[in-house]
């Protein structure tokens, strides 16, 4: 257990301050605190100091998948984020859907160090949407799971999806919902629109997103249990979302950094980098997600990080798998969506970021403020860097990222995860 100063951080953006960790938590807060005994001190120079942040949108692929992603090189990847705690997601090979899997991905997590793991549980045994997983058993289990979902397909059957809310009720978890109809999706390639048109590309429609998600908050108010909306990715699945609250719903939404920021024009180059599901939407989407994000109708901000090995990419549109890589990049396309337009202050970035993704997730010991007492789960961020996206420098596995060679603002400098830097001075402890 050792002493560290962070010295004139700018915790969540305010005046510079020191904050002195002691072992696993924070020990002090304020101006000009004493470097004696201090076995570390880490000169901060006004960087901005955050909550550790969390993620509840992540694949780890392992198990099965291990080409594209493992549970060791994605926590480096979300320790170079700045992340100290990520929800993987539970479409792995075999599907996490028995308290087996969702233990092993748990104790990968717990050897790996870099930053904690919180298996997502399947809704569906095989993701199959025909008969509900061990949920029960998953979330007794070592695991303890409280985050459900069948991400990469729908639970697509009313009556599962009103079973599943009704199960995870009683242990006041969570389903989180992949809202794609898959009637109205069938070959879908694209966002539907003029530019699929031109292309002639198959159309993913918005009403394939937004049917499911009226459909869903409705069951939710029914049965009376928590819903939580995945990448959502439409002007109009914001204004269900809004709607949904103003009616008590207990209904969250997340957005991924990618559909803050791109747009399906980026598709005219047929490159499959930008083949994502849901797939990259307008402009007029982006604005309204962006504006959902800062009104707070868009609860927080999850990476949906994707991993896919090089042969599954760089193939003929058609052919090639969905998903991108976000984990270290997520941080800099919110400040440059979010704080640089003056949508969010950092506070606000802590806030989606950090402090609601541990609420949603009940990620015990993250989300935390920086204060006496808590534990020391924190991220510095260099807010003024700039600099072109290089995926030969991931820690990811995978290299399937939108932004190779787009200059992107601020970079995370060192991460601590209770207290032990698991990235410093940019590099992997």
């Amino acid at each position: 257990m050792s002493k560290i100063l962070i010295r004139g951080a700018k915790v969540l953006g305010g005046e510079p301050q020191d904050v002195l960790i002691d072992g696993a938590v924070i020990a002090e807060v304020g101006g000009g605190l004493s470097a004696e005994g201090v076995d570390e001190v880490v000169e901060a120079d006004g960087k901005i100091l955050l909550p550790g942040l969390v993620d509840l949108h992540t694949h780890l692929r392992e198990p099965g998948r291990e080409d594209s992603e493992t549970v060791l090189t994605g926590t480096r990847a979300a320790a170079s984020g700045g992340y100290t705690s990520v929800f993987a997601m539970a479409n792995t090979f075999p599907v996490a859907d028995t308290a087996g899997v969702v233990e092993q991905v748990y104790r990968l997590g717990k050897e790996s160090g870099y930053c904690d793991v919180q298996p997502i549980g399947a809704v569906t045994v095989g993701l199959e949407g025909q008969k509900l997983a061990e949920l029960g058993a998953m979330h007794e289990s070592a695991a303890g799971v409280t985050v459900f979902s069948d991400d990469g397909k729908c639970v697509h059957d009313a009556v599962i999806m009103r079973r599943a809310l009704e199960y995870v009720k009683a242990f006041g978890g969570v389903v989180a919902q992949h809202a794609q109809e898959p009637r109205l999706t069938e070959g879908a390639q694209m966002n539907e629109g003029t530019v699929s048109a031109e292309l002639g590309l198959g159309g993913w429609p918005a009403v394939a997103e937004e049917s499911i998600i009226a459909r869903d908050v409705l069951l939710a108010e029914h049965v009376g249990s928590r819903v939580h909306i995945c990448h959502l990715s439409t002007a109009g699945s914001v204004e269900i979302v809004r709607w949904a609250k103003s009616r008590g719903i207990d209904v969250t939404a997340e957005v991924t950094p990618h559909h803050l920021l791109l747009t399906d024009e980026l598709v005219r180059s047929y490159n499959p980098v930008y083949k994502v599901n849901p797939p990259l939407r307008t402009e007029k989407d982006v604005m309204a997600l962006r504006e959902a994000l800062a009104d707070g109708t868009i609860d927080i901000v999850a990476t949906d990080h994707a991993p896919h090995p090089h042969e599954d990419k760089d193939c003929e549109w058609a052919a090639a798998a969905m998903g991108m890589v976000g984990l270290e990049t997520a941080l800099s396309v919110v400040q440059q969506t979010m704080v640089e337009t003056g949508l969010l202050d950092w506070a606000g970035v802590a806030d989606r970021m950090s402090v609601k993704p541990a609420e949603i997730g009940r990620a015990q010991g993250h989300g935390r403020p920086v204060s006496a007492g808590e534990p020391a789960n924190l991220v510095l961020v260099d807010a003024d860097y700039r600099g072109a996206v290089d995926p030969a420098g991931f820690a990811s596995r995978s290299r399937n990222t939108p932004y190779e060679g787009r200059e992107l603002p601020g970079r995370v400098t060192h991460t601590w995860l209770r207290g032990k830097a698991t990235l410093a001075d940019g590099k992997l402890a």
